[in-house]
């Protein structure tokens, strides 16, 4: 970036243009101003600005389509909004399309100078980290990288891999939460033809349907209530490359449908549009769902599940694959260690005992998160078992429904047994258990504070 960094200020009051101008180059910013969207526009085609300040309420042409045609022209380029009549709708929108900072008028000198510099440092950052990378791939491109593990299966699974890299089929990834999934994904990408274009992935479960329709095949301006412009759709981005579409099983029966046509026609018909757009995308999709039976059961549209299930894979759980875990463990170890800029650090055998012995249910995402939980608690080289999360080290209690128990349990035993069930299958994430139970958080703690009194009574 220059010595003086430039900034572009967009206003249709001409008293506010002025004020900027005056203050920021008392500031030491080279400063252009625009009177309205349409001008603000011509200068974004026409001109190179390392910062963009632009009001969002401007007749004919936004704040919002100032954001989006700087980001078109530079996507490294901070924009600042500014409105006197701030809605959380029009924050969302602009957080969503890569707005920097979202200030409300009347504003102090000072908390505008202060943001302005904060995107100075942004974009420094984002152009030295792109020259980096230029100079990286002006290099020879390296070997890619293998997933790390050496049990049968998963070596297995990696040959497979390389074997549908350069194909193109469609492939359908299976395994628990936390497997890996992406990870096999993204070495497929990397090894395919497709590896110099886009990766790009969505997980089919955290939106609700509106929103997942819209990101997948986009939508037209107009089309519904906040659709404010045009919008492209993850298929159209990933041109060229590879769309994973993590938890497939999840969606919704009325965009299977539409999936389905994405696959055996290649193209896309936004939301609201009536013209359909062509894709050229590979798709890489998983789920933790037994997608058969999901068929049978009527939850999952058995053309689709053909369409996709071409080349099927199915990433092991980390129990399965015990041998790998000592490998895995020393790779998180020293990546952990080349973050922090230290030592990698080493678990006691007493840690080492209680890791081995522990079944990992939420596999190897699990591993890694309480790997890290262990090198920050932990003050010396070795890692203690007190350093490790608690789940790991206590001892196993009595099974919540044992084959003792009565033919008929009780409702709360029932509760228990399928609370303590998802809880594990989150791989003790308790908000995300609280989220697929259906409940509050604290109603979960609660309860599970209930349990705990029970067993050690």
């Amino acid at each position: 970036m220059n010595q003086q960094p430039s900034v572009l200020v967009v206003d249709d009051e001409s008293s506010i243009l002025d004020t900027l101008r005056i203050l920021l180059r008392k500031e030491g910013y080279e400063v252009a101003t625009a009177q309205g969207g349409k001008a603000g526009l011509e200068q974004i085609r026409t001109g190179s600005h390392d910062i963009v300040l632009t009001d969002v309420r401007m007749p004919q042409v936004t704040g919002l389509d100032i954001l989006q045609a700087a980001k078109e022209q530079d996507s490294m380029t901070p924009v600042i909004l500014m409105t006197a009549q701030a809605s959380l709708q029009t924050a969302v929108a602009a957080v969503n399309q890569g707005a920097f900072y979202y200030v409300q008028k009347p504003f102090s000198n000072d908390e505008l100078l202060a943001i302005l510099r904060r995107a100075c440092e942004y974009r420094s950052i984002r152009v030295e980290n792109k020259q980096l990378k230029q100079e990286f791939r002006r290099r020879e491109r390296p070997e890619v990288s293998r997933p790390v593990g050496k049990s049968k299966r998963f070596v297995d699974l990696l040959k497979l891999a390389e074997v549908v890299a350069p194909t193109g089929s469609t492939v359908l990834i299976e395994g628990e939460s936390g497997t890996g999934k992406e990870v096999m994904a993204r070495y497929i990408h990397n090894l395919s033809p497709r590896a110099d274009a886009p990766f790009l992935s969505i997980n089919c479960g955290a939106l609700p349907e509106n929103l997942l329709e819209s990101e997948l095949f986009g939508h037209v301006k107009g089309s519904f209530t906040g659709a404010v412009r045009d919008k492209q759709g993850l298929f159209a981005a990933a041109r060229g490359g590879t769309f994973f579409m993590d938890e497939v099983g999840e969606m919704p029966s009325s965009l299977q449908i539409k999936l389905l046509r994405v696959l055996q026609e290649r193209e896309v018909i936004p939301v609201g549009a009536t013209e359909a757009i062509p894709v050229d995308v590979r798709i890489v999709a998983a789920t933790n769902r037994d997608l058969e039976e999901e068929v049978r059961r009527g939850h999952f549209r058995s053309d689709l599940f053909y369409r996709l299930n071409v080349i099927a894979m199915e990433v092991p759980t980390l129990r399965d694959r015990k041998e790998d875990l000592i490998l895995l463990l020393e790779l998180f170890l020293q990546d952990l260690a080349t973050e922090r800029d230290e030592d990698p650090k080493a678990l006691s055998e007493e840690a080492m005992d209680a890791v081995m012995v522990y079944d990992w249910p939420g596999n190897v995402r699990e591993l890694q998160n309480a790997l890290e939980h262990a090198v920050v608690l932990s003050k010396g080289e070795l890692i203690e078992p007190s350093a490790l999360p608690e789940r790991i080290t206590r001892r196993r209690k009595e099974p919540l429904i044992s084959e003792r128990a009565s033919p008929n349990p009780s409702l709360d035993v029932i509760e228990r047994a399928y609370i303590m069930w998802v809880l594990q299958a989150e791989g003790g994430n308790k908000t995300r258990a609280a989220e697929v139970l259906g409940i509050d958080p604290s109603t979960l703690y609660r309860k599970l504070s209930r349990y705990e009194e029970t067993v050690t009574t």
